[in-house]
């Protein structure tokens, strides 16, 4: 596992296999990343195990080599985030990749209606996900049908809240912490939220923290590790 307390990586084999671990940028894709990765460590073989949205920051583990067997491991993982959802307006994608499409009052929402609000997740839930998403159908990306106005039908999943803390209350701001199972939509979380609150919401922030054991806090930014592996290949050659 490479992390950000490496500081040398001119003796790692990444043909033969690597975990890294990325703090992703907001803006950039996690398709961004893993080409950033490949084009530094010059091997093909390179994939992300569990897409963040580009608005979004946070924890990205990328795999190269032979350890790209590895991504449906820690897919499976329990992840961990941290994000603020806006009461009071509704957005289509469900965050702010889309203007505010709806605005209702807050008046009369407090803390004791969020913590019994927060308290109908916990446990197993179903989801439907949402049209802003990479979920195929017909070969083609749910997003990209939304894009174009098409609703298409989407049966609800299972998922599961491990853990739903609100971290703070400054409304219309809700910040929050959230430990879940594999699958589980963040924005659908915020959306629905709203809706049970009667005053819509979205998801306006968004960082993954963890997955499984693994930190962000033992995490390269993107650009930090292209600069050690150039400056280690330097090296080397001189």
């Amino acid at each position: 596992m490479i992390t950000k307390n490496l500081n040398d990586l001119s003796k790692i084999d990444f043909n033969a296999g690597e975990v890294i671990l990325i703090d992703k940028d907001p803006v950039l894709t996690s398709f961004d990343i893993v080409y950033k990765v490949r084009k530094a460590v010059g091997v093909k073989k390179v994939g992300h195990a569990g897409t963040l949205d580009p608005a979004a920051t946070g924890l990205l583990i990328v795999c190269t080599g032979k350890k790209t067997k590895e991504i449906n491991q820690y897919q499976e993982s329990i992840k961990t985030y941290t994000g603020i959802i806006e009461l009071g307006k509704k957005t289509p994608s469900m965050d702010g990749e889309t203007e505010v499409e709806e605005e209702k009052p807050i008046d009369g929402i407090d803390e004791k209606n969020i913590l019994e609000t927060r308290d109908s997740f916990l446990g197993e839930i179903e989801q439907v996900p949402p049209m802003y998403s990479a979920l195929k159908h017909k070969g083609k990306s749910l997003y990209k049908y939304a894009r174009k106005g098409v609703e298409i039908k989407r049966e609800p999943r299972k998922v599961t809240i491990e853990r739903f803390e609100i971290k703070k209350i400054d409304l219309p701001a809700v910040h929050f912490e959230v430990v879940c199972s594999k699958g589980t939509y963040i924005r659908v979380i915020a959306d629905d939220f709203g809706k049970k609150l009667g005053c819509g919401g979205y998801l306006k922030k968004l960082r993954r923290t963890k997955i499984g054991d693994y930190s962000v806090d033992d995490a390269f930014k993107i650009n930090d590790f292209v600069e050690l592996k150039n400056n280690s290949v330097s090296a080397e050659r001189n």
